[in-house]
């Protein structure tokens, strides 16, 4: 993926007319219409995407960044929910995605050493025989995790010495997996991109097209503006699977506003937006042994202590969110909340101080699903799936965890009248960088060796890149200054940042700097020092001249300012208005041209590809 291969897909989607159009169009680029459009080009269905701002820009690189089967859930006796995540978990862990998801072990420490170690334990028993039996029904002859084992006083010290010990009777770890959410969505749009998916960014649904004289309420397509050149483009669709997450309201309004029935205010998908928010710590003020989490339960949420590479990730909240869903953003009492909660488990205070960085995400939470006569739907405990109007399918709800599932019910839903027997490949199928992985994890040693670099760096790489990692490197043997740390941020490579450029789907500085590398949470400069640096690495692969590079420069630093300023204050109002006035990318928020005055021919020369 890149700035041309996204011109390209945006003028081959602008191209389609009643007569020959896509067979499906997904709208979402977050983690589970990401899947979707990979899903269905797995079935060799004509698919596009589009994605108003940056692929995972939303809630799906604003997670706790876990792959987990959610122990909760056994609590309240969900056992089916458990096991499908579980399976999902460990499908990933072997098969479609070992390169981005590892596991991690978790302890949950004892207060009460007696009934706490007999009631956890049994759960997670129960929990690992679920997983068990998930990887027995697949044909593993192994686990892909690890057995739980209990930790008495001795063990949970030398293990976790950063717990209070005075207050813990040991306690009991056991394994779930991490992946960084970001990457994870970034590599399931270049799977699709790969099968041959339109797949464009920056590309906004401004309006829904019914031009069908015979069913006026079937929808056809839709109409985008192209946040590039501001131009306005029809997209027509066979079916359109709408995967908003929390803004499936606003997007839902826009679809069925005009209907005859009135469908909007009557039926459809509703989601409510819960806010979780996490900070980031130096590494080195909590003491461990290796790589291991801490999970506590708290009066209204989880406390999760989380081992990121550098940092120590700490969340989270639950709380509800009645803002505009663009902005969300981490207040003065939500940190204050997390840290209250982080101490009461560990040693050593945490303080305001400490805090490098903070994330904030929105859930999306779905409610009852309201339904009239004439409208389907399949309902699950986690998600659903459902018929907003001929043409349109809506999902919402689920977890990162289980994208997959949710994007294959959301496919076969849609395609059900026309292409039944298309069956999705997900399953069976590893994502972008997978095959291969195991071969040039066995030459880590060498590659370290021919670039000077240690055993941590190229773990690092491999972790992010899978196999592809062959084309990073072969960036930096044609150009070895790429081979260099960048200064301000010395865990990425220059090489990274153009390989993004060129491969990944970049398009703007807070593309590189929040979601293809996370310097906006690894680092106390957020991000900030190295800007200039990026930018300049940037510019030339994105065709900014010397005045985009300076505001893209600009505009993420008004908008870093903007997030300690949020960060300071006491409410949820004044944090997203903060945050909505600084929006991080330059010149998005344009006026389109009308759409009669532009034509496919004009839009295609203008991004530089022929017209179809």
């Amino acid at each position: 993926m890149s700035l041309s291969s996204r011109n390209e897909a945006v003028a081959r989607m602008a191209a389609t007319t009643r007569e020959d159009p896509l067979d499906v169009l997904v709208i979402g680029g977050g983690v589970v219409g990401s899947a979707a459009a990979f899903d269905a080009a797995t079935r060799g269905l004509n698919t596009g995407l589009v994605e108003a701002r940056d692929i995972g820009e939303g809630t799906s690189s604003r997670s706790s960044k876990l792959i987990h089967g959610g122990l909760r859930y056994l609590q309240m006796l969900d056992f089916k929910l458990v096991a499908e995540a579980l399976r999902e978990r460990d499908l990933l862990l072997r098969q479609l995605a070992p390169h981005l998801v590892r596991p991690l072990p978790f302890i949950f420490p004892f207060e009460r050493h007696v009934v706490e170690r007999a009631f956890i334990g049994s759960g997670v028993s129960l929990y690992d025989a679920l997983a068990s039996g998930s990887s027995l029904l697949r044909g593993a002859r192994s686990r892909a995790v690890p057995f739980h084992r209990h930790l008495g006083n001795k063990g949970l010290a030398e293990r976790f010495a950063g717990l209070d010990q005075q207050k813990y009777r040991g306690g009991l770890e056991y394994y779930d997996a991490q992946v960084d959410d970001a990457r994870l969505v970034l590599t399931l749009a270049r799977s699709a991109h790969s099968l041959g998916a339109a797949v464009a960014t920056r590309t906004e649904v401004t309006e829904y097209l019914r031009e069908d004289p015979q069913h006026r309420e079937r929808i056809t397509g839709v109409v985008v503006v192209d946040h590039l050149t501001a131009r306005l483009h029809r997209i027509h669709a066979r079916q359109i699977i709408l995967a908003a997450g929390v803004w499936t309201g606003e997007a839902q309004q826009m679809a069925l506003k005009d209907t005859p029935s009135g469908r909007a205010d009557s039926a459809g998908l509703k989601v409510l937006a819960s806010k979780g928010i996490h900070i980031t710590v130096p590494k080195d003020r909590i003491a461990a042994s290796g790589t291991v989490g801490i999970i506590s339960q708290t009066e209204k949420s989880v406390l999760f202590i989380i081992p990121m590479r550098d940092v120590w990730a700490v969340g989270t909240t639950d709380t509800s969110w009645h803002q505009a869903v663009d902005a969300p953003a981490a207040t003065a009492a939500d940190i204050d909340y997390v840290l209250e909660h982080a101490n009461a488990v560990l040693g050593e205070d945490l303080t305001r101080d400490d805090v490098l960085a903070t994330w904030a995400g929105l859930r999306p939470l779905l409610q009852p699903v309201k339904t009239n006569d004439d409208a389907s739907a399949k309902v699950s405990r986690e998600h659903t799936v459902m018929q907003l109007a001929p043409g349109l399918t809506g999902v919402a709800g689920g977890k990162l965890t289980t994208y997959r599932v949710m994007a294959e019910d959301a496919v076969d839903f849609a395609i059900a009248d026309e292409y039944r027997n298309r069956d999705s490949l997900t399953e069976t199928m590893p994502l972008t960088g997978a095959v291969g992985f195991g071969e040039w994890s066995e030459r880590a040693e060498q590659i370290a060796e021919d670039y000077g670099w240690d055993a941590e760096r190229v773990d690092r790489l491999l972790g992010r890149y899978g196999s592809l990692i062959r084309e990073v490197l072969e960036l930096i043997d044609e150009d070895a200054s790429l081979g260099r740390p960048l200064e301000a941020a010395p865990g990425y490579l220059r090489a990274e940042i153009a390989y993004a450029c060129t491969s990944e789907g970049a398009l703007h500085l807070d593309d590189l700097l929040s979601r293809r590398t996370r310097m906006i949470y690894e680092t106390r400069h957020r991000g900030v020092d190295a800007a200039a640096e990026v930018a300049a690495i940037a510019a030339p692969l994105l065709g900014w001249n010397a005045e985009q590079e300076q505001a893209e420069v600009d505009s993420y630093r008004a908008y870093i300012k903007a997030q300690r300023a949020a960060e300071q204050t006491t409410s949820d109002t004044e944090a997203a208005e903060l945050i909505a006035a600084n929006y991080p990318v330059p010149g998005q928020q344009v006026e389109p041209t009308p759409l009669e005055d532009a034509s496919v021919e004009e839009s295609a020369a203008e991004a530089g590809v022929p017209g179809e």
